[in-house]
C-alpha cells in the first residue's frame, strides 16, 4: 500500500511533468525508411545506445532518473526517442511500428557509423532489445533487456494487447496499459492511475500509442532463438514489477543470459536506483575487460 500514498502520486505526476518540461540537449535526426527520428549523443567511449520504454521519451526514461550521467562518465551514450514518441515522427498506421522499431536502432548505428554497440532498452524498448538480439547479433557487443522479458505471444496476450490498443486510441484510457506494470486501480491506486493517465494523455499523441501497441505481437521470440543467442545479456528488473514473469521465463532457456533483481523495485521506481545504474556499469565494464 505505501506505493499507492498521496505523496507517492504527486511525486510520480511531478517526475512525469519535469520529464516533459526540463531542457533537452537539442540533439539530432536522421531519416529511418521514412520516419524522423530524434537522438542525443553524450560522452566518449564505447558507443551505448538507450531505446526507452511506451508512452515515454528518452529524456523522462534515461536522462531523469540519471543514467545517461552515469554512462557517458566512460561510454558514447545514444538516447533516441523511439518513433510514436518524443521528438520523433508519429505515424499512425500499426505496420510503422513493431520491427520497424527494431530496424531504427541498427539504422541509428548506420548512420552515426557504428559497426557494434552495446544496446539497452526499458520495457518496450526492453522488448526491441530482445528481438534486436535474434535478429541482428552481428550488430551488438552486450544487450541488457531491462524491465521486460520473454511474452510469448498467447491468444490470451494478444487479446490483451488489442484492449489496451482500443483503450488508448479509441478512448484515451491508459489504464489497462498502467495495470500490466502494475498500477492497479484500488484504494490510492485510482488516484495514481488517474493522475498519470492525465499526464500520459497531455504528452503522447494517443492514436501513435495504440498502434505501437497493436504492433508488439512482431517483436516475439522464439524459444529456439533464445537458446542460441550468443550476445552477452543482463536482464535487470525490480522484484514487485510484474514484467519480471517474462524475465524469470528467459532463466534457464536463454544462453548467455544473467538476471540483476532490483529489491523494492516497481516497474516505475526501479529505474531511479541507484543499484540500476551500477549494475549497467559494472557490465558494460566487464565485457570491455573481456574484449581486452
Amino acid at each position: 500500500m505505501r506505493f499507492f500514498t498521496p505523496v507517492f502520486v504527486l511525486s510520480l505526476v511531478s517526475v512525469l511533468i519535469s520529464g516533459c518540461l526540463a531542457h533537452r540537449p537539442q540533439g539530432a535526426f536522421f531519416d529511418a525508411n521514412g520516419t524522423r527520428i530524434h537522438y542525443t549523443v553524450e560522452g566518449k567511449g564505447e558507443p551505448v545506445i538507450l531505446v526507452h520504454g511506451v508512452a515515454a521519451n528518452a529524456n523522462l526514461n534515461w536522462r531523469q532518473p540519471g543514467i545517461i550521467a552515469a554512462l557517458a562518465q566512460d561510454h558514447q551514450v545514444i538516447a533516441m526517442d523511439d518513433r510514436g514518441h518524443g521528438r520523433s515522427g508519429k505515424p499512425h498506421s500499426p505496420n510503422r511500428y513493431g520491427m520497424e522499431m527494431v530496424e531504427d536502432v541498427v539504422r541509428l548505428m548506420d548512420h552515426l557509423g557504428i559497426e557494434k554497440a552495446h544496446v539497452a532498452g526499458y520495457s518496450l524498448g526492453g522488448f526491441i532489445a530482445l528481438k534486436l538480439a535474434v535478429t541482428h547479433p552481428d550488430r551488438l557487443r552486450t544487450v541488457m533487456p531491462c524491465g521486460a522479458g520473454w511474452e510469448r505471444m498467447t491468444l490470451e496476450r494478444l487479446a490483451k494487447l488489442r484492449e489496451i490498443a482500443h483503450e488508448i486510441g479509441l478512448q484515451d484510457n491508459y489504464a489497462p496499459l498502467l495495470g500490466e506494470v502494475g498500477v492497479r486501480q484500488k484504494g490510492f491506486g485510482r488516484v495514481k492511475v488517474f493522475a498519470v493517465n492525465s499526464v500520459f494523455r497531455w504528452f503522447n499523441d494517443d492514436r501513435a500509442i495504440a498502434a505501437v501497441m497493436e504492433s508488439l505481437p512482431q517483436l516475439d521470440v522464439t524459444e529456439a532463438q533464445l537458446r542460441a543467442n550468443g550476445v552477452p545479456c543482463l536482464s535487470i528488473v525490480g522484484d514487485r514489477d510484474p514484467l519480471k514473469r517474462g524475465v524469470d521465463a528467459m532463466t534457464w532457456v536463454m544462453g548467455n543470459h544473467s538476471v540483476l533483481v532490483i529489491p523494492g523495485g516497481d516497474h516505475y521506481t526501479t529505474l531511479w536506483k541507484k543499484a540500476f545504474r551500477e549494475g549497467m556499469r559494472s557490465f558494460l565494464k566487464q565485457h570491455e575487460q573481456r574484449e581486452r
